[in-house]
């Protein structure tokens, strides 16, 4: 599935919990401190879906029949892994290389991961597997994985009450 800017905005209205300073936020897509970076995502899923980019910026996958956006290809030539290049560099323009840490720096990790499964898989089959199942649903569902997740450098940790 290949989603567009209004499909990524609707998908971030589901009640998640985001807080900043110690308190919520409510709805990230209309709090100043994120809304514009939330529409400057909704203009990368707008290009990638716009029919004369399609090609540019998405590939089919083997095991599947719908196109996924390039971020998620596993190339397996020169060719492709210049395709990929090409679909990230287009990206990348569009806000002049500013913002920091757009859709394709994780999925290229995850990627990355999920062509080395055989490593994990002698670890642990398991964590493989669900590795495995992550990459597949994130390409299908074409999510922008984050690693927002953490603590901003300079900022004190807030603990207990």
């Amino acid at each position: 599935m290949i989603r567009d800017g209004a499909q990524h905005l609707q998908s971030l209205r589901d009640g998640r919990a985001v807080y900043l300073d110690g308190g919520p936020v409510g709805d990230v897509t209309e709090h100043p401190a994120f809304r514009n970076a939330v529409r400057s995502v909704c203009g990368l899923y707008d290009y990638q879906s716009a029919p004369e980019n399609r090609a540019l910026m998405t590939f089919t996958p083997a095991d599947g029949d719908d196109p996924a956006n390039r971020i998620w290809q596993l190339p397996q030539s020169y060719e492709e892994l210049v395709e990929r290049r090409r679909a990230l560099e287009s990206w990348a323009g569009l806000h002049a290389g500013f913002f920091g840490r757009s859709p394709d720096h994780v999925a290229s990790c995850i990627s990355g991961m999920f062509m080395g499964l055989e490593a994990f898989q002698a670890y642990d089959p398991a964590r493989a597997a669900a590795l495995a199942d992550y990459y597949r649903m994130a390409r299908d569902e074409d999510l922008f994985p984050d690693l927002r997740d953490h603590q901003p450098a300079g900022r004190p940790v807030q603990t207990g009450a």
